[in-house]
């Protein structure tokens, strides 16, 4: 079973950070040549695509966000614009664009013509407006007002780049890893490393290298996560988290020769949400899929359908899964269960007010039938045929019991 530090780093790290370490390390190998501008507008204009397609509009107005810094966040010699002016606005985009992509982590997906969407398009033009004109103030006083010391720091003064730039990028960092953590999304985590990427243009930048690659590798990354939300909605369940019934079908594809699958039913499911609404139900199904998922014995749980999940045990023999299903069924009988009130709020306060009235607790159960691969049950759909009737007998025995 995986670890929750394991399971929290890869929620954080992968793909979309692999993606930026392995652009990086080929960066300093020199393996990468310098990135022209076609190859960079190709993956913004791939990824903002797939975005639209997707209706992800946070990464359609991220990838125009890029698209307009990207003359500036290049080298100055491809600027077109005197030096002085050059580092204003350098540092003017700099400081907008990280903040910038940690608001919109933050927000919901609205349609790009809806009032929000309106909204926030808005506002990205009118910072580029503002860039502008500063750009054509050619400012000194600007260049110097924004690249100021904020705090006496010697090792700051190590790093090439000046202290607002590092400030607005390391507070957009710490809320987007804050905000991954909390709830793991692989838009929110494109949107963390497409601003470590930006940081890694302003450095290579701010030291005469090329900026191209890693602006490129922004737009790579925020395509990547849309690619990876695109797959979530496939084969991951919206309800509970467990990879859906389109995986579990295509895990059986890929079973080989020695195999148990085992199938999970809610008992009395139908009472529960005719008594106590579906709302109820859902969290019902939310609590037996997290027990599902802690399954040991190299089993993978799937949300079937409806009350009824699966288990795949690859390469196990029955006999060898069928304790860790026992010990499932008990954990979810051993779970109290308690009815979420009205008034009760989803989070649990710092101050908990008494409760009104007794509190109503449900015993819910599982039951649960098994079956091998064997010479008479040679195909996957046969064996999940005769599981199905191992839980059918369970149910008819009684319930809340395995049988194989």
């Amino acid at each position: 079973m995986k670890s929750p530090v394991l399971g929290r780093a890869l929620a954080l790290v992968a793909p979309e950070g692999l993606l930026l370490v392995g652009i990086a390390w080929l960066d300093r190998a020199g393996v990468l040549p310098g990135i022209p501008t076609y190859a960079v507008a190709a993956v913004y204009a791939t990824a903002a695509l797939l975005a639209w397609r997707l209706r992800r509009t946070r990464v359609v107005l991220t990838l125009l966000a890029l698209a307009l810094a990207y003359p500036v966040l290049a080298p100055p010699a491809t600027a077109g614009i005197d030096a002085g002016a050059t580092e204003a606005t350098r540092h003017a985009v700099a400081i907008l664009l990280p903040l910038d992509l940690a608001v919109l982590a933050l927000l919901a997906d609205r349609g790009a013509f809806s009032i929000a969407g309106v909204t926030r398009f808005a506002a990205l033009l009118s910072q580029a407006a503002l860039v502008v004109a500063l750009d054509a103030s050619g400012s000194e006083a600007a260049a110097a007002w924004l690249g100021r010391e904020l705090v006496p720091a010697a090792a700051l003064g190590a790093l090439p780049l000046p202290q607002p730039v590092l400030l607005s990028f390391l507070t957009a960092l710490a809320v987007l890893t804050g905000a991954v953590l909390l709830r793991p999304d692989p838009v929110r985590r494109g949107f963390l490393w497409a601003t470590a990427a930006l940081l890694l243009a302003m450095l290579e930048a701010a030291v005469g290298g090329a900026a191209s690659t890693y602006l490129l590798g922004a737009g790579l990354v925020l395509g990547v996560s849309v690619v990876e939300t695109s797959y979530a909605l496939a084969y991951r369940d919206g309800l509970t988290g467990l990879p859906s019934r389109r995986a579990f079908n295509e895990e059986l594809l890929r079973l080989g020769s020695r195999y148990v699958i085992a199938m999970v039913d809610v008992d009395r499911f139908k009472g529960i949400n005719d008594r106590h609404g579906h709302d109820v139900g859902d969290q019902v199904l939310r609590m037996v899929a997290t027990h599902l998922a802690r399954v040991r014995g190299g089993g993978r749980a799937f949300r079937y359908g409806g009350e009824e999940f699966a288990v795949i045990f690859a390469g196990k023999r029955l006999d060898a899964v069928v304790p860790h299903l026992e010990r499932i069924r008990e954990s979810i009988e051993g779970t109290e269960f308690t009815v979420r009130g009205p008034d009760r709020p989803r989070k649990k306060p710092k101050k908990p007010k008494p409760l009104r009235g007794e509190r109503q607790v449900l015993r819910i159960t599982v039951s649960i039938g098994a079956a091998e691969r064997s010479p008479r049950l040679a195909e996957p759909e046969q064996v999940l045929k005769e599981a199905d009737r191992a839980l059918y007998r369970a149910k008819n025995a009684g319930r809340n019991r395995v049988v194989v």
